[in-house]
């Protein structure tokens, strides 16, 4: 039996390279257009490609959304991160916002995408809703744990919660307030929030 390992490579390989140019092209159009108004052809334009080459990776538009939510979700997964416990989650969403002022186009698809999915028929509405229970579920998991390790003051799940979201509704306000503005300082504004709301935490009622 040959030593020789098995490679990705010919045909296989350009697949994979085009699913990606196809999925990156479809990311900055809905960023920029919405899911409505970027069409399969366009976005075939933007990747270099036809519009039949296209369709050979994704029949649908609604499978192109999916493979971007993907592609999406796995660029932001640190935020959530298995190894993380108590307070150090919340101390490390600083870098997040870091991250979202080096990758401008991905915050712009999220905010976009987000918008767009209060409509009940928008097919991203789900991905949405459950990114969001999901993150959430996360945070109040994090800020119990570290009210019971003694690291903030004593707190319930409900306040917990509600301490959660209106955390997230500074993140999601100033994100947006910076794609509006660019002058706006998002990473200094919200680390100035982060370290005012720890404070709280620790210093309890």
């Amino acid at each position: 039996m040959s030593g020789v390992q098995p490679t990705t490579r010919g045909p296989y390989r350009t697949g994979i390279k085009r699913r990606q140019q196809i999925v990156a092209a479809a990311a900055e159009a809905f960023a920029a257009r919405g899911y409505d108004g970027a069409s399969l052809r366009q976005i075939a334009a933007d990747a270099g490609i036809s519009a039949a080459a296209l369709l050979r990776h994704f029949e649908r538009k609604e499978d192109l959304l999916a493979a971007v939510l993907e592609w999406w979700a796995g660029q932001t997964t640190a935020l959530t991160e298995e190894g993380e416990t108590g307070l150090a989650v919340f101390e490390r969403l600083g870098e997040v916002m870091r991250y979202h002022t080096r990758n401008r186009g991905l915050l712009e698809l999220f905010v976009r995408l987000t918008g767009e999915a209060t409509h009940d028929d928008h097919p991203a509405r789900a991905f949405i809703q459950n990114r969001y229970a999901d993150l959430v579920a996360t945070l109040v998991a994090r800020l119990v744990t570290a009210a019971d390790a003694g690291e903030v003051a004593p707190v319930t799940r409900s306040q917990a919660e509600a301490e959660v979201r209106y955390l997230c509704a500074v993140m999601d306000g100033l994100e947006i307030q910076w794609l509006l503005d660019p002058g706006v300082d998002l990473v200094g504004l919200f680390d100035q929030h982060l370290a005012a709301t720890l404070d709280r935490w620790k210093a309890g009622p």
